[in-house]
């Protein structure tokens, strides 16, 4: 049986770090991008071929996936990388909103687009995009990055329709809290993109300074990147796929309550949730 390859992006740590490495110690050819220098050398030296991608560059993408196709057929993608711009959506500039639209929804849009041509070619692949809990329930003040994973969902059903008659798979992946550097990371966007002292907002702006972007937040039922690691190679190894793998508690709750909630509830329920966690 020949060695399986996968594609996989945001490898730099995290979920896509984790799935990086442990599918390369089960025997997969990785293929893992990053941005930064150090991240790349840190994933060459434990075996995976690490290649740099800025999600946002076209011209980087095309690169990516003709460097690996000259070297082997592409099994399967995984879509990973993402970011976070928080704030209230009165405080969110355009230019910050058309950012977190570029990293999370853009950008993985066209890589996949033009895997699917790939796959089309070789009659077969796997393609496996991260979502969210926040692909289908909402928290305040995380208005870009919910829009930017519904938008996500959308994408990814409209993907899995048009390839039904395909042997091209398509899933989602939808965590909810896990272990990672997304919050760390999002202090920084929130520096630079929001004007925080002159926001109605500027009291509760502080308490998340406090604890909202520390990886230990207050937010219950955190699970370890491994966790996500499972659900993909499920969705990698299955004969039949999932169009959605929930990950967490907290995951597969919202999914039930989404469709049994009525919306003011529902609103109330998830206004708990944000007042625990800031």
């Amino acid at each position: 049986m020949s060695q399986k390859t996968i594609l996989i992006t945001g490898a730099s740590s995290g979920i896509g770090f984790a799935a990086a490495t442990q599918l390369h110690k089960k025997g997969y050819r990785v293929f893992a991008t990053a941005r930064k220098t150090a991240d790349l050398n840190k994933l060459n030296a434990l075996g995976v071929e690490a290649m740099a991608l800025d999600i946002n560059d076209s011209a980087a993408i095309k690169q990516t996936l003709e460097t690996i196709i000259a070297k082997t057929p592409l099994d399967a993608l995984f879509s990973n990388c993402g970011c976070t711009y928080p704030g209230a959506i009165e405080d969110l500039p355009r230019d910050t909103i058309r950012q977190q639209f570029e990293t999370n929804v853009f950008g993985p849009m066209e890589l996949i687009g033009q895997t699917v041509k790939i796959m089309r070619i070789q009659g077969y692949g796997r393609i496996i995009q991260t979502g969210s809990l926040l692909g289908y329930v909402t928290l305040q003040l995380r208005g870009a990055y919910n829009a930017s994973k519904f938008a996500l969902e959308g994408f990814i059903d409209t993907l899995r329709q048009e390839l039904r008659e395909s042997k091209i798979y398509v899933s989602l992946i939808e965590p909810g809290p896990i272990y990672s550097k997304i919050r760390e990371n999002a202090k920084e966007n929130f520096l630079k993109n929001i004007n925080h002292e002159d926001s109605r907002y500027k009291e509760t702006y502080k308490k998340m300074m406090d604890d909202f972007f520390k990886i230990a937040s207050k937010t219950p039922f955190y699970l370890p990147p491994e966790a996500v690691y499972k659900k993909l190679l499920c969705a990698l190894e299955s004969q039949q796929p999932k169009a959605r793998y929930y990950v967490g508690v907290p995951a597969h709750l919202f999914a039930i309550l989404k469709r049994i909630l009525p919306t003011p509830m529902l609103d109330w329920v998830l206004w708990q949730l944000v007042k625990q966690e800031i």
